[in-house]
């Protein structure tokens, strides 16, 4: 029960933070999420190093930062980030939510880095059309050089993804769904 109780209160701490959050004027939150990218992009480089050139050849990267709570049977995510072209110099900042059904129970932090790869991927990730899919894959091919990088995995057409768990442990089964899109209010 102290556990569930626990639970209960960071989530609403979660919530509050993220209320607290929309308080801010676009400006200051565009430069919080350029803060979160260039912070995740630092721990992604210091444990694969091979990451900032393929990163950097990529056509099209996207970082999200999340924060999950998973209690029995429900779950959910959410996060922000901002997505940018290599090509065009275009960025555009998103938004995450995902909702879980399935026995799980735990908290945690963490970040998403995506490899876009082709104009066609960019362009259905920053619509929110990108469908991800489960895979087993281990490492990602850059595309370029036939090298790869440990600890992405293939999630959809041209799309590859890491993910880094910051702060918490969950232990869940569970069935997902995600919903990627674009901040309107942090996107002119």
């Amino acid at each position: 029960m102290k556990k569930f109780l626990a639970l209960t209160i960071l989530f609403c701490m979660l919530t509050a933070t993220a209320f607290a959050a929309s308080k801010d004027s676009a400006a200051e939150q565009r430069w919080e999420v350029d803060q979160l990218s260039a912070k995740t992009l630092q721990k992604l480089y210091a444990k694969y190093p091979a990451a900032e050139k393929i990163i950097g050849e990529c056509y099209a990267y996207a970082t999200l930062s999340n924060s999950g709570v998973k209690v029995l049977f429900i779950g959910s995510s959410h996060g922000r980030g901002v997505a940018i072209n290599n090509e065009t110099g275009e960025k555009v900042y998103l938004r995450m939510k995902e909702l879980s059904a399935g026995l799980g129970l735990g908290a945690k932090e963490y970040n998403l880095i995506f490899l876009l790869n082709t104009p066609e991927a960019w362009e259905n990730f920053i619509a929110g059309k990108t469908r991800f899919g489960a895979s087993a894959e281990a490492s990602a091919n850059d595309g370029v050089s036939g090298g790869s990088i440990e600890g992405a995995e293939y999630v959809a057409p041209g799309v590859w993804l890491f993910q880094m768990t910051t702060k918490g442990l969950t232990l869940e089964a569970t069935l997902k769904g995600t919903k990627i899109y674009k901040d309107k209010k942090l996107n002119r």
